[in-house]
């Protein structure tokens, strides 16, 4: 006898299941906790397909120094951190690779060479993000492979461009972006890693029009837009699941624009991504980049929605959308 799962999580009988459950997540930025708890999202969710898309790798460096007297060193979140033994200087890596943060290990001497070479620094960050999303590109793959589960992950416009050889490289986990790919029998998924302009000069920010060009390319390709997934790493302009704090960018790094001493909220969301779906108003529209603005919006028929991110506190946001060919059924909006 047939037992299939029903949009509520029961069970129905001699029935066939008539829509695709998507597990969707965004904005990990390197967090090994976040990315574990994505590991056990799609069976925990009972989930046909599982997303980690845009922004997979993290920002930051931190050396830890190993001092004269055989014990290390560093900062993370502006407290120094010590370790005398092996297993504290684990637990110190451990906790920053949980913040999302790389850790390195080195002498005084090559701290200050850190320090004093912004190239080399960036140069060694760039190193270790690429060893550990091959880390975790290898890791989903042994999770997923045999479960039944599709597995999606993407970068962002946070990403450097050097992550696709290693995303393309899998030939379980699927690199969405920008392409047309199925997610099933019924609906076709497109995906835009890239995003607007931000104050933060991110390695694939861009102009509206050159993102506008972009998600038009790969949508036009698009054989039934109706039941069509629109994942686009920007939020539509104006959504409410798109809004922040205000910063000047006249100067690096920019600060809040305050108010009458208050810090003012706008829409920092795309204006490309907003047409796109005004125009071609697909079933679903996945979203995230503003990791506050966590949320749902309805343009027109699409149903958007941004799931939001804290992977700094180990978080996994994300959301759960019951799609059949004709709508979405239902979605819901988690934390773990």
């Amino acid at each position: 006898m047939d037992r299939r799962k029903d949009q509520s999580g029961g069970t129905e009988f001699g029935k066939e299941k008539r829509f695709t459950k998507i597990f969707f997540a965004t904005d990990a930025h390197g967090s090994e906790v976040t990315f574990r708890k994505f590991l056990s999202a799609g069976k925990y969710y009972q989930a046909d397909v599982v997303m980690l898309c845009g922004d997979l790798t993290g920002k930051m460096l931190v050396p830890i120094v190993r001092r004269s007297d055989g014990g290390y060193v560093s900062r993370l979140f502006g407290q120094e951190q010590k370790a005398e033994t092996e297993l504290q200087l684990k637990a110190m890596e451990e906790k920053i690779a949980d913040a999302g943060y790389y850790s390195y290990r080195t002498e005084e001497d090559g701290a200050q060479e850190l320090r004093a070479d912004p190239e080399k620094t960036d140069k060694t960050l760039k190193k270790l993000m690429l060893e550990r999303l091959e880390r975790w590109v290898r890791s989903a793959e042994e999770h997923y492979k045999d479960s039944g589960i599709r597995c999606i992950m993407t970068g962002g416009n946070d990403d450097p461009l050097e992550i696709e050889s290693i995303l393309n490289s899998s030939g379980c986990i699927m690199n969405s972006d920008g392409r047309v790919v199925r997610i099933d029998d019924d609906h076709e998924m497109i995906t835009v890693g890239h995003a607007n302009i931000t104050p933060w000069k991110c390695p694939r920010d861009v102009t509206e029009e050159k993102l506008e060009e972009m998600i038009e390319n790969v949508a036009s390709k698009v054989e039934d837009i109706e039941t069509c997934v629109f994942n686009l790493h920007a939020p539509p302009k104006d959504s409410k699941i798109d809004t922040a704090f205000k910063l000047d960018d006249s100067i690096y790094p920019p600060r809040l624009v305050k108010e009458a001493g208050q810090p003012v909220l706008v829409g920092v969301g795309s204006s490309a991504a907003r047409k796109a779906i005004e125009k071609y108003q697909p079933q679903l529209g996945l979203h995230g980049h503003i990791h506050e603005s966590r949320g749902v919006a309805k343009i027109g028929r699409t149903l958007c929605v941004n799931p939001g991110s804290e992977y700094g506190e180990g978080v996994l946001r994300g959301a759960i959308v019951n799609v059949s060919k004709a709508k979405v059924l239902s979605y819901q909006l988690t934390s773990g």
